[in-house]
């Protein structure tokens, strides 16, 4: 029986491995239909003839000769058009176009602003494998600001010795739907009831293991509010949630779990963990002065329960982008 079992489950990977295969040939096969087109229609716009009367009737054409083809309308000719003006010229992405859907295609084309908005979220689309509802989704919590300002701030020594840095500075949790005064257990309650959102807003590579997790130290048991597994790091990520503002006894209190946590838990192939401190708001300076003599990696991180407003996020970018060199 044992054996059956194994033999089924090899099948229906061979299966599963062979169908994923077959739709990303199909992809790719489209999105360079969709650039041949965009690329012709872009050639034809030099014509003076071209314009919506001339779309309209290649259009038409088309339905002709593949009666229920969809996509092919004159707003649909139009953005292959754009597709390929908007890339044509662009070395970075050429090689990577055909590794997302159209659906993803369309909302970067519609909402990111520049060039590196677009590459972020083409690299992040092919890395996290986005669907079309959670690209949108990232789109519109300004995941491309919260990302670049985070990577701003002055990381501590610990968390800059790491081969990457997958923590962001600020999280958007607005899927949660909390009370307007909650306890931190309602918090952790609603993040394990929503944990593939959760996932998605702190990174694919996050396994989760356990709520309330416990390590024993001196006979008395401690609880670790949320534990993960991030495969990208390959160590343990502890989160303390906090409902209020931070407070520097919090990286005292994070200081022991990992140290619980690498001397108990923690595997031989596996590297120190790492702990992620999640507040309702922090004073940067006090978090820097907090987190001066600690050696344990560790960040500390906002949560907003509602969608940020993406043109405040922009405008801090932008003042980033803008402020003038300090010369040393």
């Amino acid at each position: 029986m044992i054996n059956e079992i194994s033999t089924a489950g090899n099948l229906i990977k061979i299966i599963e491995d062979s169908r994923n295969n077959a739709l990303k040939k199909v992809n790719e096969e489209l999105i360079r239909m969709y650039w041949n087109v965009g690329e012709y229609l872009s050639k034809e716009a030099e014509n003076a003839v071209f314009g919506d009367a001339y779309i309209d009737s290649v259009a038409k054409e088309i339905q002709e000769a593949f009666p229920g083809i969809k996509g092919f309308n004159r707003r649909g000719l139009y953005r292959m058009k754009k597709f390929y003006e908007t890339y044509c010229n662009d070395e970075f992405v050429t090689t990577l176009l055909t590794q997302i859907s159209w659906s993803n295609h369309l909302a970067i084309m519609s909402k990111a602003k520049t060039a590196e908005e677009r590459h972020f979220y083409i690299t992040l689309c092919i890395k996290e494998l986005y669907s079309a509802r959670e690209l949108d989704g990232q789109i519109n919590s300004g995941y491309y600001e919260r990302y670049i300002l985070s990577k701003e701030k002055l990381l501590p020594e610990p968390i800059k010795g790491l081969k990457e840095n997958p923590f962001l500075d600020s999280y958007v949790i607005e899927f949660l739907d909390l009370p307007k005064n909650f306890k931190e257990s309602y918090l952790r309650k609603g993040l394990i009831q929503n944990m593939k959102e959760f996932i998605l807003e702190v990174g694919k590579d996050f396994t989760f293991i356990d709520e309330e997790y416990r390590v024993q130290v001196g006979g008395e048991d401690f609880r670790i509010d949320l534990l993960f597994f991030h495969r990208g790091l390959q160590c343990l990520v502890a989160f303390e949630l906090k409902i209020g503002k931070f407070k520097p006894e919090y990286i005292s209190k994070m200081d022991f779990y990992l140290e619980a946590l690498d001397r108990q838990k923690k595997k031989e192939n596996e590297n120190p963990s790492v702990g992620m401190i999640l507040c309702a708001s922090k004073d940067d300076e006090v978090v820097e002065y907090a987190m001066s003599r600690t050696l344990s990696p560790m960040m500390v991180a906002e949560y907003k329960l509602q969608l940020p407003d993406k043109a405040v996020l922009q405008k801090k970018l932008q003042e980033l982008i803008n402020m003038p060199l300090i010369e040393e």
